[in-house]
């Protein structure tokens, strides 16, 4: 979910170094989210969009709500872009860990009872 900057912000622009995407700029005074490059914080170590964090007047940063199809359809495409990356060898790396670690334990368990 992206973000908009409203006519509440009063252009102090705390929102410009905290933004983990660079995606807030100034055009003509006037501050602006690229929503093609902001997204919500999702992708970062915070938990909570920075803009919001940031913004003094607390109106000044909110929620961009589009229509709920958009809405979804966007989910929907960043999840299948999400299962379609590079998950060609997952469950065989995945079965080569677990059964290291299991005949690991295995030992362990072998160690101990001799």
């Amino acid at each position: 979910m992206t973000y908009k900057i409203t006519n509440k912000c009063i252009s102090c622009d705390l929102c410009l170094p905290v933004c983990p995407t660079g995606a807030i700029t100034v055009i003509d005074g006037q501050r602006l989210i690229n929503s093609s490059v902001c997204n919500g914080c999702t992708d970062t170590i915070y938990t909570v969009p920075q803009c919001v964090a940031g913004c003094p007047s607390c109106d000044g940063c909110v929620k961009d709500h589009k229509d709920y199809w958009e809405c979804w359809f966007d989910t929907y495409k960043k999840c299948v872009s999400k299962l379609n990356n590079n998950n060609d060898n997952y469950w065989e790396r995945w079965f080569n860990c677990y059964s290291q670690k299991y005949s690991e334990q295995l030992e362990k368990k072998r160690q101990q009872v001799a």
